[in-house]
């Protein structure tokens, strides 16, 4: 069954939270959980799916901040998934420090992903691509039958993630952009963590920092 992606706006840094619902399982992932998810939950439960996992493209605090939220309301069962590389910085309050703050995002996420591995909602498979550079866990996933690639804050319309955070490699996000993203077929369409989406086609031929 085809998956419905929703794409919400949300927080003070303007995150992309994406909403994934499967109508025949009545399964729902939710990716990159910003400020506000709780909302997201809610609206999942009152339309009737049951949200089975959180899937996260790496732990700066924009992108998690969520997920106690989420948890709090829908139980501590659901599988929040993420690259092991970024447990440190997970642990040390998602990079909200670089902004002056300190933020305690909770329990270390629960379910460990790697590159290559396959996650699934419903009958649908999904790729993980471990893609390190913004930060040393950052992944992107890749939904081969959609042609789409949900890829965090690797690459955006025009331009790329930052490597300067702690943690942060720009050779080793060039690389990863490189390999991992323009291997895609090229009508791939990118759901970056901000702003509009793209397509590698787009990026490889047009993006300024890539070129």
């Amino acid at each position: 069954m085809p998956i419905n992606i929703q794409c919400h706006i949300l927080g003070p840094l303007q995150n992309n939270t994406y909403v994934l619902t499967d109508d025949e399982s009545h399964e729902a992932v939710v990716i990159d959980p910003a400020i506000g998810s709780q909302n997201l939950s809610n609206e999942l439960i009152k339309n009737g799916y049951k949200l089975s996992q959180v899937w996260l493209t790496h732990a700066h605090f924009d992108h998690a901040a969520g997920v106690r939220h989420i948890l709090k309301k829908q139980g501590k069962s659901i599988n929040v998934c993420m690259h092991p590389s970024d447990i440190p910085l997970w642990k040390s309050g998602g990079g909200s420090h670089d902004l002056g703050f300190e933020m305690n995002l909770g329990p270390i996420p629960n379910f460990e992903i790697i590159h290559n591995q396959i996650l699934r909602i419903g009958e649908n498979s999904i790729q993980v691509r471990h893609t390190p550079g913004h930060t040393p866990g950052h992944v992107i996933f890749y939904f081969n039958n959609l042609s789409v690639a949900f890829v965090g804050d690797l690459i955006f319309y025009h331009s790329v993630g930052r490597s300067d955070f702690i943690g942060g490699d720009h050779q080793a996000l060039q690389d990863s952009i490189r390999n991992q993203v323009f291997s895609l077929p090229a009508e791939t369409r990118l759901f970056s963590g901000h702003g509009s989406q793209t397509t590698v086609f787009e990026e490889m031929r047009n993006n300024p920092f890539l070129i």
